[in-house]
């Protein structure tokens, strides 16, 4: 059953940011998701209103409730507007699936599948940074997340995904993509809902932790838990940057995942330690956001993204003078990882996807966030950078294999979204977000803007994948990390270009307004 507000009110305590008190029978969101309701925008695509009813939505903030309002009456397309207002609270209305405020626990789920991503998780909640200083409420629930996932870190750190909190009383789920997988060291499904391992996902957690103290200044996360995440995210770096052979020639292997005929990525090979990689000073990782396996294990975005997170843990610590070791840690290792990315990876000014540190490069770019388009999202480089300007032209052009153009819709898909068992080219609008925050042009910007509001089936969320040929061909009604990222773009353009979306050319920033 869709974990509604009655659910809520049992676990989450007098947190009075949660709905509390509907006797109603709530409809599952993954159905009503895929359906349009009224009423719709006064646009021409008279796009439907998506949001539960305020007695379904998982968590309501007033501070979230007060940037709807604001928007509304700001933005000059109504259907922009509209998807505005669907795609802002998603995370709220719909994900979250318990939370506790005395424990300091919350479990939140990424959409369709009822499992909590690190990855996904920082990203459902990107757009709601600069509101925690303005809403306690929303800010109990980050700090609960933050805490939640750092237990999960700290006793399973290659993992991704996870099951509910043993204190919520809810069942764990059985994940069938699963099935047959090997992952050495061992894991317990009662706690790991999947273990791929994918660097992004420790980034999304040190991201979300060090989000919460800029907008809060509350440091109080920094418990136990925390610490020990913290420690255990260390030895994976430490572990991934050392090469595969040791002089003697012996593998050397700290992490394996086979993968399996039924699992939703195919074999891992090498008996799951994938391919070879020398050391370089980046880290290795067997597996993409979007969850496909690596070719060469240095995965380029992702380890910008690390070294860009690492820095904020070490300004984050140094603030409130705590772990001065783990802060000298964090530098060292993301000056490292910064220097390797220059020195490595970038040929006749190009940025290669990966890298193995002996030669092999893939040049090309996956959708899902990091990727090469989202450098300047990420904050690892300027949108004026000359090599991301370079390599930005390439990705959005047919020497990228996963870029793909249509007469309703172009951008960036992955191989999940083209694979010979689904041949339709597709693109992800997740690649037109990373875009419109990749530029400072304004045909540009409108031009992928566009593109996304016409790009919803007249369903009024940003879908998973899209194909090029048919708009109606479609993966995940309900997918909560796309509507954020969205979401949080028309926020970046209502402060950085206000003039494009805005009735008046006045900058907005959520949560300054009086």
């Amino acid at each position: 059953m869709w974990f509604g507000p009655k659910s809520l009110l049992l676990v989450a305590g007098v947190a009075s940011g949660v709905i509390t008190g509907s006797n109603g029978q709530c409809p599952e969101y993954s159905s009503y998701s895929k359906a349009p309701h009224p009423p719709f925008s006064s646009g021409e695509l008279a796009l439907p209103y998506m949001r539960p009813s305020p007695e379904c939505r998982t968590f309501t903030s007033t501070a979230v409730e007060r940037v709807i309002e604001d928007m509304k009456s700001r933005l000059k397309d109504p259907d922009l507007a509209r998807l505005f207002e669907n795609t802002f609270p998603n995370t709220l209305d719909t994900t979250v699936k318990y939370f506790n405020e005395t424990e300091n626990l919350a479990f939140i789920i990424t959409g369709d599948i009822t499992a909590q991503w690190l990855r996904d998780t920082a990203n459902q909640f990107a757009h709601y940074h600069s509101l925690l200083g303005a809403d306690p409420h929303l800010a109990s629930l980050v700090k609960a997340v933050i805490n939640n996932e750092a237990r999960y870190v700290a006793q399973f750190p290659y993992c991704g995904a996870f099951q509910p909190p043993p204190e919520s009383g809810l069942s764990t789920s059985h994940n069938d993509w699963a099935d047959n997988v090997i992952v050495n060291p061992p894991v317990d499904p009662k706690v790991v809902f999947e273990c791929k391992y994918e660097i992004d996902s420790l980034c999304g957690f040190l991201k979300l932790s060090r989000a919460y103290y800029q907008s809060t200044g509350d440091s109080s996360f920094i418990n136990e838990n925390w610490q020990s995440a913290v420690d255990q995210i260390f030895r994976v770096i430490h572990e991934q940057s050392q090469p595969s052979f040791d002089e003697n020639f012996n593998f050397i292997s700290y992490f394996n995942w086979t993968g399996s005929r039924g699992s939703l990525s195919p074999r891992v090979n090498n008996r799951g330690n994938n391919e070879p990689k020398a050391y370089t000073g980046l880290v290795g990782t067997s597996h993409r956001p979007s969850d496909d396996l690596t070719v060469y294990a240095f995965l380029t975005p992702a380890n910008a993204m690390l070294s860009v997170e690492l820095v904020h843990l070490a300004d984050v610590l140094d603030k409130v003078d705590m772990l001065k070791d783990i802060s000298t840690k964090a530098r060292e290792a993301s000056s490292r990882i910064k220097d390797a990315i220059w020195n490595t990876t970038v040929v006749n000014d190009i940025f290669a996807y990966e890298t193995n540190g002996f030669g092999g490069r893939y040049v090309m770019d996956d959708a899902n966030v990091p990727s090469l388009l989202s450098l300047p999202y990420l904050g690892f480089l300027d949108r004026e950078d000359s090599t991301y300007r370079a390599t930005r032209k390439l990705l959005l052009s047919a020497r990228n294999p996963y870029y793909a153009a249509g007469k309703n819709i172009s951008g960036i898909g992955s191989p999940r979204s083209r694979s010979i068992h689904h041949p339709i080219k597709r693109c992800r609008p997740m690649s037109l977000v990373s875009s419109i925050y990749g530029t400072d042009d304004d045909e540009e910007i409108l031009k992928s803007l566009s593109m996304i509001v016409k790009n919803t089936n007249g369903l009024g969320l940003i879908h998973e994948s899209q194909s090029i040929y048919n708009g109606s061909d479609y993966t995940r009604s309900w997918f909560a990390w796309a509507n954020s990222y969205f979401a949080e773009m028309v926020l970046d353009l209502a402060e950085r270009k206000p003039h494009l979306i805005l009735r008046e050319n006045t900058p907005y920033r959520a949560g300054h307004v009086k």
